[in-house]
């Protein structure tokens, strides 16, 4: 009887997609289909009406999840390949329609340098993996901190939050909770410790993100707009990203220690912690150690002595690894491709707003220079967080990232008063850490909660607790750097 209830309830969801998918569909054609007068946007062009119809149904694809998020990426390159590009179907080209895409340019949305970064992070992190690196370096790391359960706790508070820098927070969870498992056999079964332990992995991993520019989605699809030569041309590189990130991360990993000791406090004084794992020792151990270095010091030296940027530095990992053999065919297989195709995805509707002149066209029919500065940061900071909860980080960026890019450059030099669009773009990245107050809000809670060992109820008050101190203080930094002018 349970199982006809669950295949139930699974035709039901489904059910529940289809018609969702249906509903999105007839607004996104009701939009496409509207008078170009109706948006109230002077000299809209039929191109870029299309566009704001690819874009409805980005978010309420991407809001309700009816099809998976990288579908919806997917789908919005298709859509813009076939209906304004140059080379869409006949039926969609004619004259007065505007200016076409180009479809090379939309399909390189996939192969941006930027998303060679993030391919980088997942191919460090399998070679992390694979020769037991990760192990040896928490193995070692832990060492310092000693026995006492408070300074334990803390220990992988920050080592958690330092393997999220360069590896996927994911894999960061996975990798930590299983080197806490005998550690849980050795804690009281009625004490808090066990919850304390098990909540400090998610919340370091996802505050850890934060830290560099590969750390998590949200970061590389700010940095995307930030770095634009047809926007604002920033150049903020890894090494600006860490000066001002890296203290804030261990700042708040720090206070999210001290919250998660008042909410869970130890009744152990001590814990005997043993990490085992398997190390490769060998000739390619030493290739991923080496790769490693020459990888990260490339990364923190600034171009003008190297002359090699962020992004193609990033091809060094990839290239050595597959000529020494420690990445192979089959690990490829491991990437999270639908995390890239997602990150893709957003960086496309940012090509059709920008390359269609939407961008410019809304520019100067909304007044956006009469909007409150302080309204748009505070607000773009809320909306990401509470989305965030509860549909993809990378999902949420993606779609808010663009929008706000475009009200931004409207409201050009009035921004000063908060630090400039860098505030805003990068607050969004952050913002989007910060969102983890469910087991639904990021895969590394979904992970901590898969043990059983903690309740809704306790990730929520800790979520909440950290998340909100995490945002505010990291706002109160971007508006500092800012006010300072150090990133530009």
């Amino acid at each position: 009887m349970s199982e006809e209830k669950n295949n139930a309830l699974s035709g039901h969801i489904e059910m529940k997609k289809v018609w969702e998918l249906i509903a999105i569909i007839v607004v996104t054609a009701v939009v496409w289909n509207l008078p170009t007068t109706a948006f109230g946007i002077e000299g809209l062009t039929v191109v870029q009406q299309r566009i704001i119809a690819t874009f409805v149904f980005a978010t309420l694809s991407w809001l309700t999840e009816c099809i998976p998020a990288w579908a919806t990426s997917l789908s919005i390159m298709t859509i813009m390949c076939v209906s304004v590009s140059k080379n869409a179907f006949v039926f969609f080209k004619g004259d007065g329609i505007g200016e076409l895409l180009d479809s090379k340019e939309i399909m390189a949305s996939f192969a941006d340098p930027i998303i060679m970064l993030f391919l980088a992070g997942f191919i460090l992190a399998i070679a992390a993996s694979k020769s037991g690196l990760d192990t040896l370096l928490a193995r070692n790391l832990i060492k310092p901190f000693g026995n006492k359960s408070e300074n334990v706790l803390l220990g992988f508070l920050l080592i958690t939050g330092l393997f999220s820098m360069f590896i996927s927070n994911t894999a960061t969870a996975a990798l930590m909770l299983t080197f806490l498992t005998p550690v849980f056999a050795a804690l009281p079964a009625n004490g808090k410790g066990r919850i304390a332990l098990t909540m400090s992995i998610p919340i370091a991993a996802n505050l850890g993100g934060m830290g560099t520019p590969i750390g998590t989605p949200p970061n590389l699809i700010a940095l995307k707009y930030l770095n634009d030569p047809a926007g604002l041309n920033m150049n903020i590189d890894f090494l600006h990203w860490m000066i001002f990130m890296f203290p804030l991360v261990i700042i708040l990993l720090i206070i999210s220690w001290r919250v998660i000791l008042y909410f869970f406090p130890f009744t152990q004084k001590t814990i005997h912690l043993n990490i085992d794992g398997e190390i490769h020792r060998g000739w390619r151990m030493w290739v991923v150690i080496a790769t490693f270095i020459i990888t990260i010091l490339l990364w923190v030296i600034p171009k003008d002595l190297t002359g090699i940027d962020t992004n193609t530095v990033s091809m060094i990992p990839m290239g050595l690894f597959a000529i020494t053999g420690v990445i192979t065919a089959k690990d490829l297989q491991e990437i999270n491709w639908s995390v890239i195709w997602m990150v893709a995805g957003g960086f496309a509707i940012g090509l059709g707003m920008n390359g269609s002149g939407l961008a410019d066209a809304a520019i100067e029919s909304i007044p956006f220079g009469n909007w409150s500065p302080i309204a748009i940061l505070v607000i773009s900071g809320l909306i990401c967080y509470f989305l965030s909860n509860f549909i993809s980080n990378t999902a949420t960026a993606a779609l808010l990232v663009p929008i706000l890019a475009v009200v931004c450059r409207g409201m050009g030099d009035k921004l000063g008063s908060i630090g400039g669009t860098s505030t805003v773009l990068i607050g969004i990245a952050i913002a989007a850490s910060t969102a983890m107050c469910l087991p639904i809000s990021t895969p590394p809670n979904a992970i901590a909660y898969s043990t059983g060992l903690v309740k809704q109820n306790d990730m929520l008050k800790t979520g909440v607790a950290c998340g909100l101190i995490s945002l505010v203080l990291g706002y109160l930094l971007l508006f500092f750097i800012g006010e300072f002018h150090f990133l530009g």
